[in-house]
C-alpha cells in the first residue's frame, strides 16, 4: 500500500491562463497556510481566556467546531448543488474518529497545560507519521526518518518535563493529540485518492459532530450567552483554519506547506511569552520546541526529495 501525496495546482509549466500570476498564487497559498496556523493558535488562546470567565468543557468546544463546520460545508455544497460521494467508508470512519480524538485531546491539553505547550506537542504529528509508516507501510520504510524521529523525542521529553526531570502527566494530552493527528493525516492521504475535499469535510464535520454528541452528550449542554460567545469565536477560528489550510495547499508545494505549518511551533513559543492567560514554555521547553521544529522541517524536506520514503 502506497500513500500518494495530493497533487498541487501550482505547476510553473502550466500553460493554462490565470488571472493570478504564479508568484501571486504562491504568495496567496503561503499567506493562507500561515493564516491557518494563526487561526489554530488563536482558537486555543480563546479557550484559555474562556477558562477565566466561564466553564466550557473541551467536548463542548469540539462539538461547536464540528457543528459549525458541518453547517458551512452543507451550505457550500448546496450552493454548488453538489452531493457527497463517499467510496471507502472504512477510511472515512477512520478519518472521522482520528480527527475527533486529535482535536479533543488538543483542546483538553490547552485547558490543562496552556496554549503554547499544547500547540508544540500537537505539531509532533510528522514524527509519529514517520514511525507509524515504518510499521504499517512496508514499501515506505525510511530508516533515516525514523532515526530523526527518535532523536526528536528528546525535544518532546524537554517539553513534557518542563523545568525539572519529572514528566507532567497532563502534558501527555498534547502528545496524544499529535499521535491521533498523525493517524488522521494518514487516513486523509488515503481518502484523497478517490474523494474530493467537500465530501471529506462533510463527513469529518457531520459524522464527527454526531459521534461527539453520542459519546460525550453528558458533557455537552445548551450554552448561555457568555459560553456561546466563546464557543462561536473558537469554532469560527477552528473552521477558518481548516479551510485556509485546505485551500492554501492548492497553491504551494508540499515542502512549503509543511515548513509553514510547522511555524506554529515557533509562534506558540514566542506568543506564549507576551499573551496573557497563557503559560509560557520553560527554557528547557524552548530548546525542545526548536528541536521538534528542526525535525519537522527535515522530515518535510526529506519527504519531498524522496517521495518513496515517508
Amino acid at each position: 500500500m502506497t500513500i500518494k501525496p495530493p497533487q498541487k495546482n501550482c505547476d510553473r509549466s502550466s500553460s493554462n491562463p490565470s488571472i493570478l500570476s504564479y508568484s501571486t498564487r504562491e504568495l496567496t497559498g503561503i499567506l493562507m497556510i500561515f493564516g491557518s496556523a494563526i487561526c489554530f493558535y488563536l482558537a486555543t488562546f480563546v479557550i484559555r481566556i474562556a477558562k477565566t470567565d466561564t466553564v466550557i468543557t473541551p467536548e463542548e468546544f469540539l462539538f461547536g467546531r464540528l457543528l459549525l463546520g458541518f453547517i458551512i460545508v452543507v451550505t457550500i455544497m448546496g450552493v454548488k448543488k453538489k452531493k457527497p460521494r463517499p467510496k471507502n467508508l472504512h477510511f472515512i470512519f477512520g478519518r472521522v474518529l482520528a480527527n475527533l480524538f486529535a482535536v479533543l485531546c488538543f483542546y483538553t491539553a490547552v485547558e490543562k497545560t496552556g496554549a503554547s505547550t499544547a500547540n508544540v506537542l500537537n505539531m509532533t504529528y510528522p514524527i509519529f507519521i514517520a514511525i507509524i509508516s515504518w510499521f504499517m507501510i512496508k514499501d515506505q520504510r525510511d530508516p533515516v526518518a525514523v532515526l530523526i524521529s527518535v532523536i526528536s523525542f528528546v525535544g518532546v521529553w524537554m517539553i513534557l518535563s518542563g523545568n525539572g526531570f519529572t514528566i507532567d502527566i497532563q502534558n501527555l494530552w498534547g502528545l496524544m493529540s499529535g499521535l491521533w493527528a498523525s493517524v488522521a493525516i494518514i487516513y486523509l492521504n488515503l481518502l484523497r485518492r478517490d474523494h474530493d475535499s467537500d465530501t471529506i469535510l462533510f463527513f469529518v464535520f457531520g459524522a464527527g459532530a454526531l459521534f461527539t454528541y453520542i459519546l460525550f452528550h453528558g458533557k455537552i449542554a445548551i450554552p448561555d450567552s457568555t459560553q456561546f460567545y466563546y464557543l462561536f469565536i473558537c469554532s469560527v477560528l477552528g473552521v477558518a483554519g481548516q479551510y485556509l489550510l485546505t485551500i492554501g495547499n492548492k497553491y504551494v508545494t508540499a515542502l512549503e506547506s509543511g515548513i509553514i505549518s510547522s511555524t506554529r511551533i515557533l509562534m506558540a513559543a514566542v506568543l506564549g511569552i507576551f499573551l496573557p492567560y497563557d503559560l509560557p514554555l520553560s527554557l528547557l521547553g524552548w530548546m525542545g520546541a526548536f528541536l521538534i521544529f528542526g525535525a519537522n522541517v527535515y522530515l518535510t524536506i526529506r519527504k519531498v526529495k524522496n517521495p518513496q520514503g515517508l
